[in-house]
């Protein structure tokens, strides 16, 4: 009976990360198709720029620290409205903008892929500063990313946090709703475009 019941498991388990593994697998085929349809619409970016702006002003709201940030750093991009599902494999992807000496320089695009056990969602704003013109360019070169163990400093109402920076990057994550207990952005990877 024992060694029923662990193959029915093994066997449910098996269907799932088949059914996760071949959802993925086309998801990327369509994104490869699509690769160049993704422009983003003009209504698309002004939308997308709004909700950077209501970003950015919670940010600024939540912690004193991100008001010398974004205006002594070299760039920063905001990513406003991130979506991170899990349920096996989980994921997270956003929109954001790049800007540079305070002025809208063009749009970014984030990946995350977790593998592991997992169950349940987020969703959250991200920005990420750079701190020297190197840093900067890197990102704007595209195919930038973090190692799986870069982690982001968690910015919420009436805890004070400072950003920690490695190699002239730090990322900060603030949570749309309720509160978090920890994300780790190693994994992220982003692509870049110069606004047309």
């Amino acid at each position: 009976m024992e060694i029923l019941k662990n193959r029915v498991i093994t066997g449910i388990f098996s269907l799932m990360l088949l059914f996760s593994t071949s959802t993925l697998l086309a998801q990327d085929d369509d994104d490869m198709q699509n690769d160049d349809e993704q422009e983003v619409e003009i209504d698309d970016k002004q939308e997308l720029e709004n909700d950077v702006k209501k970003a950015k002003a919670a940010f600024l709201a939540n912690s004193p620290e991100m008001k010398d940030l974004f205006n002594n750093t070299e760039g920063y991009v905001i990513f406003p409205n991130v979506g991170k599902g899990a349920w096996i494999l989980g994921g997270a992807a956003g929109n954001g903008i790049l800007y540079e000496n305070g002025k809208l320089q063009g749009y970014a695009e984030m990946r995350q892929i977790d593998i592991g056990f997992q169950f349940g969602g987020q969703a959250y704003r991200e920005v990420i500063f750079f701190r020297t013109k190197e840093a900067l360019n890197k990102f704007k070169q595209g195919r930038f990313g973090f190692e799986g163990t870069a982690s982001a400093v968690i910015i919420e109402e009436g805890k004070a946090k400072s950003v920690k920076f490695e190699d002239g990057v730090g990322v900060a994550v603030m949570p749309k709703a309720g509160a978090m207990i920890g994300i780790s952005v190693g994994g992220q990877e982003f692509d870049y475009r110069d606004a047309q």
